[in-house]
């Protein structure tokens, strides 16, 4: 519960700031970002906290922990997250998709030794993963507009409002033990090394080849959210884009 109180507190904290200043620019009206000027300095402000923190930790991560143990990490984290995207295959009516989570999930978690091997590609079960800011865009709700939250990064209310049910579809929320609260944010801060570690090469391109990082994010965000809701199918809207 505590990591859902985290995210709601992040969420009121980045949807005040950003009813404060809100910009006319038609160029922001047209990518549906009203709050361009306060999302801007949210920005500035995490990719101060990233490059101090974030990516030098990422960096030393990927020195001094071997491959095969960084991808085990990987692999147990995203196992952990599988009740989650059964939770939503269903919610999202896909029979097919949420029994290859099960099988994904039983096998890693029992073969798979906790998940820290992925036993379930080796066998040919593929691998997916769904939120439930995905789901509101299955069923056709909008993204709103643009938001970045502070730490969080970009995360419209769509997709913020997502973020706070999967933590209630969770149920590791539920489970309490000894050590339970330590748990959790050790799960949240490796999460995010994991996260930023895997892409350290990826972003640092991006933003050595961006006229506008901001703008670059943003799209590139779009792209990837609107890529996971579609499934891999092709787009066939006529939606705002940042190109």
């Amino acid at each position: 519960m505590h990591k859902g109180l985290l995210v709601l507190a992040f969420a009121v904290i980045g949807l005040s700031a950003a009813g404060c200043t809100t910009s006319h620019d038609p160029e922001a009206v047209a990518q549906n970002d009203p709050y361009e000027p306060t999302n801007r300095a949210i920005f500035d402000f995490n990719m101060k906290i990233d490059n101090a923190v974030a990516k030098p930790v990422a960096k030393f991560y990927n020195h001094a922990v071997p491959q095969p143990a960084r991808t085990g990490i990987h692999n147990f984290l995203t196992n952990l997250d599988k009740p989650v995207t059964l939770g939503n295959d269903v919610l999202q009516g896909s029979p097919d998709r949420a029994a290859e989570t099960i099988g994904r999930f039983t096998v890693n978690s029992t073969v798979g030794l906790a998940g820290f091997v992925d036993v379930a590609t080796m066998v040919g079960i593929p691998d997916h993963s769904e939120d439930f800011g995905q789901t509101l865009g299955v069923w056709g709700a909008g993204e709103g507009p643009y938001l970045v939250v502070p730490l969080l990064g970009p995360d419209p209310p769509r997709d913020l409002a997502g973020d706070v049910v999967d933590i209630f579809m969770d149920p590791l929320t539920y489970i309490r033990f000894h050590g339970a609260d330590t748990w959790s944010v050790v799960r949240g801060g490796l999460n995010v090394l994991d996260m930023r570690a895997r892409n350290v090469d990826t972003v640092e391109q991006i933003e050595r080849s961006s006229i506008d990082f901001y703008a670059t994010t943003r799209s590139l965000y779009r792209q990837y959210r609107n890529a996971e809701i579609r499934n891999g199918q092709p787009d066939t809207s006529t939606g705002d884009s940042d190109l």
